[in-house]
């Protein structure tokens, strides 16, 4: 569970501030962006978690520690890997670095329950846990990704 999935992604402006600093609200849009391209890598989508196998991944807990400002038309990249699965639970670690000097922008985690879409908490099918743990395929950028 060490290795890291790195996408990258330009900051657009509609993410800043009049100041042109990123709004701090993106960087957990930009995690998700990380880990729905880290679950691709694997070889699912979330989509095909919900529609094949009643599986939908909740946000319990999210955490950012922001260290560096980014700014509009920075290049980043977002980092990101697994760090604990547990039965019904699933935790990812993310980094954020300006992909130019790289820089440590911000850091985080997220915490996700595994439920059916009824809600209803369930177990994390064997086919998830067994992709996530697999070396990734390939790391693509976000608008680039084989679909």
């Amino acid at each position: 569970m060490d290795e890291w999935h790195e996408t990258e992604i330009r900051v657009r402006y509609a993410e800043t501030d009049q100041m042109g600093i990123v709004h701090h609200a993106n960087y957990l849009i930009w995690f998700e962006t990380g880990r729905s391209e880290f679950c691709r890598a694997k070889g699912f989508s979330y989509k095909e978690m919900e529609d094949e196998d009643d599986a939908l991944m909740v946000v319990a807990e999210s955490y950012c520690r922001y260290k560096s400002p980014a700014y509009y038309e920075d290049v980043i990249t977002i980092r990101t890997r697994v760090t604990e699965i547990r039965s019904r639970s699933l935790r990812f670690f993310y980094e954020i670095h300006r992909a130019d000097d790289d820089t440590l922008i911000a850091e985080g985690e997220t915490l996700h329950v595994v439920t059916d879409s009824n809600k209803t908490v369930r177990t994390l099918p064997e086919i998830y846990r067994n992709r996530l743990l697999a070396k990734p395929e390939k790391s693509f950028p976000a608008d680039q990704a084989p679909s």
